[in-house]
């Protein structure tokens, strides 16, 4: 696999990463990856559509090569406002969008904002956790909330990242984390996503602080109304064996004006590492439609 070439952005004062796999003259793309994870993760997805589009794959702040903030919360917001200024700086309006867990909910913010500048957008699993579970949460008192967010702070400041011995250890990580994954990915996301310590040890290369949820920000009806807003046509992907709900049966696809969803059997929550065939068939049919 010939890999992609490595840049740097900036966005609220922050040096932030993103790789290019070429064909600046095919119609632009850009993949989002989800939490604790890095752009590296859509290799093979990329590797299968370079052909066709010009893609390009941040690192979210926080994430991967991309800066790490100075404070202890990661807003989706801040993200959305990161997208917006890569695609500013490149260019690449309008763009199709593929994009998983977390990078799929940043995705539908931003597309929700500026519908105008997305052709087409593929989300694996980034409505967020399931209208039951919102509730529950939103049920509980604002001030209980911000200690237990107070509380989860205090706790991460003084959580070192988890050294491993070997890079073997952090690659039976990987695998144990996610059964589905061959060797093969496992290994490659285990190298992209870790870094050496000074001591010879290897970390994940992301702040332990996105592991914390902002206590304010928009609630669901919030992004249920930017929903609204998204024009593009829309494919929303599920993996079965996954904790997501089905946003049909919850009734979250309601809120799309054009949207389709399809769950994908013997699949977790990375739908396109468990099901790369698969998913990869279901994203080309309807980028051709």
């Amino acid at each position: 696999m010939q890999g992609p070439t490595s840049h740097i952005y900036f966005s609220q004062r922050l040096r932030l990463h993103y790789v290019d796999w070429g064909n600046p003259d095919a119609s632009p793309m850009l993949m989002i990856h989800g939490g604790r994870d890095h752009c590296r993760n859509w290799d093979w997805v990329a590797e299968a559509l370079r052909d066709d589009y010009h893609i390009i794959a941040p690192d979210l702040r926080g994430h991967g090569d991309s800066q790490w903030m100075v404070g202890g919360s990661y807003n989706q917001v801040d993200y959305v406002y990161d997208v917006a200024q890569l695609l500013r700086q490149t260019e690449m309006n309008p763009v199709t969008i593929v994009a998983h867990s977390l990078g799929g909910a940043i995705a539908l913010l931003y597309t929700g904002l500026f519908p105008e500048t997305v052709r087409k957008l593929v989300v694996i699993e980034g409505l967020g956790p399931p209208p039951q579970l919102v509730k529950e949460r939103l049920e509980v008192p604002v001030a209980d909330r911000l200690h237990a967010w107070v509380d989860d702070l205090r706790k991460l400041s003084g959580r070192m990242p988890r050294r491993y011995a070997t890079l073997e250890d952090a690659y039976e990580r990987m695998q144990t984390e996610n059964p589905h994954l061959t060797e093969a990915q496992a290994r490659h996301l285990t190298i992209h996503g870790s870094n050496q310590n000074e001591d010879g040890t290897y970390s994940w290369k992301f702040d332990n602080y996105v592991r914390t949820f902002p206590p304010v920000g928009l609630d669901f009806r919030q992004q249920y109304e930017l929903w609204s807003r998204i024009t593009c046509p829309t494919l929303l992907v599920r993996g079965t064996e996954s904790w997501a709900s089905d946003p049909l049966k919850d009734g979250r696809a309601a809120h799309f004006q054009n949207a389709r969803v399809e769950n994908v059997e013997r699949a977790g929550h990375w739908v396109h590492h468990d099901r790369l065939d698969e998913f990869l068939r279901l994203t080309r049919e309807f980028l051709a439609e």
